[in-house]
C-alpha cells in the first residue's frame, strides 16, 4: 500500500511538473510598445511584472522589457507623392527634423508613387544626405494607387541588418483608389497593415491632403482618415491631423512622436507554439499601474519546434 501511495505521488509531482513546464513554454516573440500616461503628463514607474500579454487569446509569460529611448532606430520618411503644392511649404521643417535625429539613427526616405516606394535618399547616418532627399512632391501622377501598396514595398526594401526599433512616418491623404472599398476590411489596407505588423514596422501617420478631384471628396478623406488611424493603430503607433485641411505646420506632430519614442520598450514573451510561422493576435495591457500602452494587436510568431 505504501508502495502504491509512493508511486501515486510520483505521478502526481511528475504530473504537477510536465503543466508547469507546459505553462512557460513557448516560442519567444517581441514587440515595440510604448507606454502613455493614463491620466495627466506622467508614467510612474513600469517593471515586467506590471506587462500583461495575451497572444491567441491565452495568457503568456513575459520573458523581459528593455527600454529603448537611447536605443538606435531605422526611420524611413515615406511621403505621398499626390500631395497638394501646400505640402511644399513644409519641407524646410521635415529637412530640420531630419538633421535633428540622433547620430545613431539611420534614415531613409522615400515617395509613394504608383503603388511603390522610390527611394530618394538610402538608408544612412549622414542625417545630412538625407534630408537633401526630401523634395516637392510631384503630384496627380501618384494619386490613383493605394499608399499601402508602397508600404509592402518600402518594407521589402528594409535593410537586412534590422535594428529593433523599425518605424515608419507616414506622410498621407490615406485615399486608397484600387477599388477595394471603403470599409475596414478593405484588402488593400489590410495587406499594408499585415506587411507592417510582420516586419515588426510601427507607422506613425501624418495626414496630408491629396492633389487634384481625388482629394476633394468629403467621403473619400473621411475613409483615407480612418485608414491612416487603422493603420497607426492596429502597428502600435499614433495618427495625427487636423481637420481635412493641410495642418499649418509638421512640427507639432514631429514633436509629439519624438516625445512617444522616449517611452518605448521592446517587449519580449513567450509565444504560444505553432504548427506554421504567422501573425497572431496581440493584447498588451498594464492593469494595475496608471499609464495606458500602445501596441500592435498583431505578432509574428514563428512556429515552434
Amino acid at each position: 500500500m505504501k508502495y502504491l501511495l509512493t508511486g501515486g505521488l510520483v505521478c502526481l509531482v511528475a504530473a504537477l511538473a510536465g503543466t508547469a513546464q507546459s505553462n512557460a513554454s513557448g516560442v519567444p516573440a517581441s514587440v515595440v510598445i510604448t507606454l502613455e500616461p493614463k491620466h495627466g503628463t506622467t508614467i510612474p514607474p513600469i517593471e515586467m511584472q506590471d506587462i500583461r500579454v495575451k497572444e491567441a487569446g491565452e495568457q503568456r509569460p513575459v520573458e523581459s522589457l528593455k527600454p529603448l529611448a537611447n536605443s538606435g532606430m531605422q526611420l524611413m520618411l515615406l511621403i505621398d507623392d499626390s500631395a497638394r503644392g501646400t505640402f511644399g511649404t513644409e519641407i524646410s521643417t521635415l529637412k530640420q527634423f531630419v538633421t535633428s535625429l540622433p547620430p545613431n539613427f539611420e534614415v531613409a526616405v522615400a515617395y509613394m508613387r504608383n503603388g511603390m516606394a522610390q527611394i530618394t535618399a538610402n538608408w544612412t547616418r549622414d542625417h545630412a544626405a538625407a534630408a537633401n532627399g526630401i523634395r516637392v512632391a510631384f503630384g496627380p501622377g501618384g494619386a490613383d494607387v493605394s499608399p499601402y501598396d508602397s508600404i509592402t514595398d518600402a518594407i521589402k526594401k528594409w535593410p537586412a541588418n534590422r535594428n529593433e526599433r523599425k518605424e515608419i512616418i507616414m506622410i498621407s491623404s490615406g485615399i486608397e483608389a484600387l477599388g477595394g472599398g471603403w470599409n475596414p476590411d478593405n484588402p488593400y489596407v489590410e495587406a499594408g497593415i499585415r506587411s507592417a505588423q510582420q516586419a515588426g514596422v510601427l507607422v506613425y501617420t501624418i495626414y496630408s491632403p491629396s492633389v487634384g478631384h481625388m482629394g476633394h471628396g468629403y467621403w473619400r478623406n473621411t475613409w483615407g482618415q480612418n485608414f491612416l488611424s487603422m493603420l497607426s493603430d492596429e502597428t502600435g503607433a499614433e495618427s495625427y491631423m487636423i481637420g481635412f485641411g493641410s495642418p499649418v505646420s509638421f512640427q507639432p506632430f514631429l514633436q509629439q512622436i519624438a516625445a512617444q519614442w522616449q517611452n518605448q520598450y521592446l517587449l519580449t514573451f513567450l509565444a504560444k507554439p505553432e504548427d506554421k510561422s504567422g501573425l497572431q493576435p496581440l493584447k498588451v495591457s498594464i492593469p494595475e499601474k496608471d499609464a495606458s500602452v500602445a501596441a500592435p494587436d498583431r505578432v509574428f510568431v514563428r512556429a515552434g519546434m
